[in-house]
């Protein structure tokens, strides 16, 4: 290997470092740190159960305005201008979080937290893809999205240690310091957005409206089908007496089965199609999510945990790089606009299973409905499949 080989799989190694560390910060720690912080938020402040899922609801809703904003803007230096101040943005809601128990300010705090999610999931994926396209590495994104994973079990982890000496709003704080540790290398090497060249001089194709609506309504559902979960997955172990203490641990499980998920289903991927492994997560989660609603049991909670934790992960990793590939020119605005309706359903799902669970005293209604989503998003997933359309390969 030459010395400018050498150095271009070290920029690689930095690139991708970047990309994960920025999913962990402006996800994992900004939006998923959360699910643990519920059910202390929930004993030590007046929070309740109708506002907890508000405020995942309001959260989604800032992630939703800066999907919006990326999909409708070509300027890619506006777009790395947005991802940088979108860092700074979720290490100060992190800890501001801490600093009020007023839920209007909650609102605000979480609602521009769900802002800098847009850096994570959209933009320094965007950014990422780009870059290995024009170095000639192999555009996928499994390794980036191990952020996802490690953002659900690095906080949870320091969630679980945090319990035993602080209060909530500490640790809040704490948790907000802690993300400087990924601030760094995510501002100081991610590379500034490349348009994507291709040097093919094959006409690109890209794929119709009614093909991209099918598969939007597909997304939307595993939508609901992750949000209900990873908001409310540790308020749903400790209502469970035989759980009780356990919840905590249970999200860390999670999110180390996260982690590596993303790079495997890409393996799959490879293997078996893109299409028919996204059916194969579809229905892992949904018999994940249907788990704690037969079953008290901490081995099967555990296993539903695992499982849900490699399947959410694998469809917004073989999603996004699914849309990104064929629509080359600008994957990060594709892959916005595909969002959007994930989104949509982000909205409205945790406020949805935040009634349904003050009604009903439980969360095994909302868990069903939940499941019958994912059941839908399959139904669409095959449509897509069966459409007469076929998409140019990305390689």
């Amino acid at each position: 290997m030459t010395y400018p080989q050498n150095a271009a799989y070290s920029q690689r190694i930095k690139v991708i470092t970047a990309g994960i560390c920025a999913v962990i910060l402006t996800v994992g720690i900004a939006r998923f740190s959360y699910t643990p912080f519920l059910p202390m938020m929930l004993n030590q402040t007046d929070l309740t159960v109708v506002n907890g899922g508000w405020l995942a609801t309001f959260n989604y809703i800032g992630y939703l305005l800066g999907v919006v904003l990326v999909s409708f803007t070509n300027n890619l230096a506006f777009k790395f201008r947005f991802y940088q101040s979108c860092l700074v943005v979720a290490v100060l809601s992190i800890i501001a979080m801490g600093m009020t128990t007023q839920l209007e300010l909650w609102v605000l705090l979480r609602f521009i937290a769900g802002i800098s999610g847009t850096a994570g999931v959209i933009l320094s994926s965007g950014f990422v893809l780009s870059w290995l396209k024009h170095h000639q590495f192999k555009p996928e994104l499994g390794l980036h999205f191990m952020g996802l994973g490690l953002g659900i079990a690095i906080p949870g982890t320091a969630v679980v240690l945090m319990n035993h000496y602080y209060a909530w709003d500490s640790q809040w704080i704490l948790m907000g310091l802690f993300g400087i540790v990924f601030f760094i290398p995510a501002w100081f090497w991610i590379p500034p957005p490349l348009s994507t060249q291709h040097k093919s001089t094959q006409v690109i194709v890209e794929p119709p409206r009614s093909w991209m609506i099918k598969l939007i309504l597909a997304y939307a559902c595993a939508g609901v089908g992750y949000v209900v979960s990873a908001t409310f997955i540790v308020a749903i172990l400790e209502d469970m007496p035989l759980l009780a203490g356990k919840g905590d641990w249970i999200w860390v499980i999670l999110g180390l089965a996260a982690a590596p998920a993303c790079f495997l289903w890409d393996k799959v991927a490879n293997k078996i199609g893109e299409l028919n492994t996204l059916l194969v997560t579809y229905a892992l989660q949904f018999v994940a999510i249907l788990i704690p609603v037969v079953s008290s049991s901490l081995i099967a909670n555990i296993i539903a945990a695992a499982i849900f934790g490699c399947t959410f992960t694998g469809i917004v990793s073989l999603m996004l790089t699914y849309i990104g590939h064929k629509f080359p020119k600008n994957p990060a605005k594709a892959m916005a606009r595909l969002t959007i309706c994930y989104g949509v359903a982000q909205i409205i799902a945790p406020a949805a299973a935040g009634y349904m669970a003050s009604h009903n005293g439980n969360y095994q209604l909302a868990l069903i409905f939940t499941s019958m989503i994912m059941v839908a998003g399959m139904a669409f997933l095959l449509a897509v499949k069966r459409d007469k359309f076929i998409a140019p390969k990305s390689d």
